[in-house]
């Protein structure tokens, strides 16, 4: 709530005619839960009254007036469920006094930027963002000389603006245009200067260069550029620009080539976020300040090795380097980060050798991505120290070792990929009751495991979340889901995945498979598994890919099966399976693949009828058999808690800005 009120001072009488104009400017609007995104949002003008107590403006909420005066100097309505639009001849331009307008989050239904703005002379602060307005800035915005806040981002403005018509704005502190419909021009001026700037936001703005007036911008501390169609290489005088006080710099998303004139260090002394990521960069990695916070320059053709400057970057909290070309090993000085890194990606490089003992007792480690490179050697023992890990992705490497049960004791660990490895021998650890509890995406799929599945002892539980937090760093993964390899850019919140195919895995898929009712995805395909297929499967209502494709099971399909009403993708091809295919709901959509290679079974899809007095053949008898190394897991399936991040990306900055 934005009020002018205390209860330890009176409130100034309000002016009849401002009064008068704000109940006018009321009177424009509906009131609309649906137009503003805040779930906090409230409407504030609802208790706005013309007569009796409370009538007086300087008490009402979003109203804030001038003590000594009484004349209303601003206007806080952020979110607060206003649907209309504001023309030239608003009401609200009578209000001359204004100094601060905030009609964020709101909805004005694609009108205008009225071009009455202009008239409100004092304006120090304006911010329209989010809030439903298209067509162009209107130029009058120049005239309002004293701004030293100016947001319009997050609407759908469109047209031309020429960068070198804002250089009136002396006074701007906060520029954001972002994530409009704009066509933004900078001319080679390096004349134009707005001396004051220190935040500027132009991600996709359609700007082609990185525009030339930053050059003598000395004040900067944000500068974001994201999404834009700048490129070829980023020029030398970039590395001269704010150097004292440059704290976010975020060029992600365009089109850049290479560094022209690559300092041995980049020379922001006070550097936290450095995003180059999604670019075209060739050449070698660029080592940013010891100062840095978050680093990613990912997905891009970066060569080289690691330069071992970057363990100077002491309070380094999220290293992205993935989806480059880089080689060598993966530095050891990395184990000096340990306690301030949360987030290590290394995904899709050219990296060897063994990995390095990443962990000690004091690791803050929380995801480590080493996958899709050519690591070898075992999983080292220090992981054991790494007590916050929540998300562990060593997929496909090189890595021989057998299964690390001791991953069991870190009671953070919700994700487990080891696929495409070079793993071996039993799950279990012999007389080792051992527990992931809080496992929920496991995939242990193309290696050498082998154990008797009949023998897993699982109490599978899943809990929906309450709540999830809104991580603004995406961690990715690639799993074989529904038949085809699947990147997930963001893990979903409930998402729960078992993959244990192409392994040697044999005997009966257990009953208890059945109990984690959030499981979305169970992948068993590939495996010398034996028996009937549990009926315990249609307990797991949430259920949309399974494959148990490539096995020897037996005997009929259950038909409660049917029920699994959010099944897109089902495979038992190429197994001993016999009698009708269960029909109806989901099994009408499958294919004939989805059975293919089972000479028992019958009806549709399958052109083989099954005749009144069929009957299935029995099941061929199982062996029994032993197992030193009994696999009694007990995993509870929890949907992640996302933790509340400390990375100060581009749009928080912005947004703390704007508070």
């Amino acid at each position: 709530m934005v009020t002018n009120s205390s209860s330890s001072m009176q409130q100034p009488l309000c002016h009849d005619s401002e009064s008068s104009a704000l109940l006018q400017f009321k009177q424009s609007f509906l009131t609309d839960e649906h137009a503003s995104y805040d779930p906090s949002a409230y409407s504030k003008v609802s208790m706005w009254k013309s007569h009796g107590e409370g009538s007086n403006c300087c008490s009402w909420d979003g109203v804030e007036c001038n003590r000594e005066t009484g004349h209303v100097i601003g206007l806080l309505l952020a979110s607060s469920h206003l649907n209309g639009s504001i023309n030239s001849s608003s009401s609200l331009f009578s209000l001359v006094h204004l100094q601060r307008l905030d009609l964020s989050d709101n909805y004005f239904n694609h009108s205008q930027i009225p071009y009455g703005v202009g008239q409100l002379s004092r304006l120090r602060s304006l911010n329209l963002s989010y809030s439903g307005f298209s067509g162009p800035i209107p130029s009058s915005l120049v005239e309002l000389v004293n701004l030293r806040y100016l947001s319009l981002r997050g609407n759908y403005l469109n047209g031309t603006v020429d960068l070198n018509m804002l250089k009136k704005l002396k006074n701007l502190t906060y520029l954001q245009l972002s994530n409009n419909m704009l066509s933004l021009l900078s001319y080679n001026d390096t004349n134009v200067t707005l001396p004051k700037l220190k935040i500027l936001g132009l991600d996709a703005c359609n700007l082609t260069k990185i525009p030339e007036f930053l050059q003598n911008q000395d004040k900067l501390e944000v500068l974001c550029l994201s999404n834009n169609k700048i490129h070829g290489p980023i020029p030398s005088w970039m590395w001269n620009i704010s150097k004292e006080t440059l704290v976010s710099l975020i060029l992600s998303g365009n089109f850049l080539t290479g560094f022209e004139q690559l300092p041995a260090v980049l020379p922001w002394s006070r550097m936290h976020i450095l995003d180059l990521s999604s670019n075209m960069l060739q050449g070698s990695l660029p080592v940013p300040p010891p100062s840095t916070f978050d680093y990613s320059v990912s997905g891009y053709k970066l060569s080289g090795q690691i330069p071992p400057l970057i363990c100077n970057m002491s309070s380094l909290s999220l290293l992205d380097l993935s989806g480059n070309s880089l080689s060598g090993r993966i530095p050891q000085c990395l184990t000096n980060l340990s306690s301030s890194l949360s987030i290590l990606n290394l995904r899709g490089n050219h990296l060897h050798g063994s990995i390095p003992q990443t962990c000690t007792e004091t690791s803050n480690l929380r995801m480590i991505d080493l996958s899709e490179n050519q690591l070898q050697g075992k999983i080292p023992g220090s992981l054991a120290n790494c007590m916050m890990l929540e998300e562990l992705v060593l997929g496909s490497n090189l890595i021989n070792d057998i299964f690390p049960f001791w991953l069991g004791s870190l009671p953070r660990l919700q994700v487990l990929i080891l696929r495409s490895n070079l793993f071996h021998g039993a799950i279990g650890r012999p007389k080792t009751n051992f527990q992931f509890s809080k496992l929920r995406i496991i995939d242990l799929s193309y290696n050498g495991f082998t154990d008797n599945l009949t023998y897993i002892q699982a109490d599978l539980e899943f809990e929906v979340p309450q709540y999830s937090w809104k991580d603004p760093y995406s961690f990715s993964m690639t799993m074989m889901n529904k038949g085809m390899t699947r990147e997930y850019k963001k893990i979903p919140d409930i998402l729960t995945i078992i993959d244990l195919s192409s392994n040697k895995f044999y005997g009966e898929i257990p009953e208890s498979i059945g109990n984690p009712k959030g499981l979305q995805a169970l992948n068993l395909s590939n495996n010398a598994l034996t028996g009937p297929i549990p009926t315990s499967l249609a307990n797991l209502t949430l259920l949309e890919a399974l494959d148990l494709s490539q096995n020897k099971l037996s005997r009929e399909i259950p038909q409660q099966l049917v029920q699994l009403t959010f099944l897109e993708f089902f495979n038992v091809s190429h197994n001993h399976l016999t009698g009708p295919i269960p029909q109806g709901k989901q099994f009408a959509t499958f294919p004939n693949t989805s059975f293919d290679g089972n000479l028992g079974l019958c009806g549709s899809p399958l052109s083989r009828a099954c005749g009144n007095s069929e009957a299935s053949p029995p099941a061929p008898s199982i062996p029994q058999q032993s197992s030193a190394s009994e696999f009694d897991w007990k995993i509870v399936l929890m949907g992640i808690r996302k933790w509340a991040n400390n990375w100060s990306f581009c749009w928080v900055h912005l947004d703390l800005m704007e508070t």
